[in-house]
């Protein structure tokens, strides 16, 4: 315990032993001043200097832009535009998945994998319910077979009115001759036109490309969004001067007449119009000769 305690007091005795440390003139050895330590002084001096250096580094980090330069760190701007981005790209996704399932269901139309007699373009409009007392109307068969037909003409109309019919009208893709008519039996939706390779084709109205392509069966097809639910549809061309998404005026040339494709037998047009999703005759609406 003795020999404990004297170790104890050098110890102590050693921390509290004074020093001078004196700064001279190497010249003419004049004292210019002097500092009087201790070994527990230096040790708690060099300790703060180094706890007060770490605490700065730190708020320099966490508070200022100077963080930005550590690898890890990103800045407020870098996260707010990534953040952005991310919004807007979920945003294309969503935009894209619609107009994927839209040109899906323009293809299919096309091919005829859709069962036209089950194609309705009306819609069920919920009407308020009123308490206005009415007489129920007996509905007999000749009323029946009028709507029917009715509805089965105004399915293959393109234009809603008749005042329509004045401030819209088709140009002729190209003129010529037509090899194949129109004939939903046989599932050809389209009219045949003879014409000569590298022939312009034109648009039959104001539209926007909403495909533009090419195809194993019909060559370069390109298809067109017109007024009132109007798609003209232009297949085995030689080659395309528009694209998706380019918008056309009526009778703008938007293709050369061509033989591509491998359902082709010669130069031709195969021109389809569909009207909300149904298919109608061309020549009854367009003059091609």
């Amino acid at each position: 315990m003795a020999k404990e305690k004297k170790t104890k007091k050098k110890f102590t005795k050693k921390l509290l032993h004074k020093y001078r440390m004196v700064v001279l003139n190497e010249d003419t050895f004049e004292e210019r001043f002097s500092f009087r330590l201790t070994r527990l002084n230096v040790f708690v001096a060099v300790g703060l200097s180094v706890i007060f250096l770490i605490l700065a580094t730190t708020i320099l980090i966490a508070f200022t832009p100077l963080r930005e330069y550590i690898p890890g760190y990103s800045s407020a701007q870098l996260k707010e535009k990534a953040a952005n981005l991310a919004y807007t790209s979920d945003s294309l996704q969503t935009v894209l998945r619609l107009n994927d399932q839209y040109l899906n269901s323009i293809k299919n139309a096309l091919t005829g994998e859709l069962d036209l007699d089950q194609l309705n373009r009306d819609s069920i409009l919920s009407q308020p319910i009123t308490d206005v007392e009415y007489e129920e109307i007996n509905r007999i068969k000749a009323d029946s077979l009028l709507r029917e037909e009715v509805a089965q003409e105004d399915k293959y109309n393109i234009l809603p009115t008749a005042t329509d019919n004045i401030n819209f009208s088709l140009f002729p893709p190209v003129k010529g001759s037509i090899s194949e008519s129109y004939n939903i039996k046989d599932k050809h939706y389209a009219v045949d036109i003879v014409t000569t390779r590298n022939s312009p084709i034109k648009s039959v109205a104001d539209g926007r490309v909403i495909f533009a392509e090419w195809t194993a069966g019909t060559g370069y097809v390109i298809l067109i969004e017109h007024s009132y639910g109007l798609i003209s549809v232009y297949k085995h061309n030689a080659s395309l001067t528009k694209s998706q998404g380019d918008m056309v005026r009526g009778g703008e040339v938007i293709a050369t007449a061509g033989n591509t494709g491998e359902l082709t037998t010669g130069p031709h047009l195969h021109f389809e119009l569909w009207n909300e999703g149904n298919p109608v005759d061309p020549s009854e609406y367009i003059d091609f000769n």
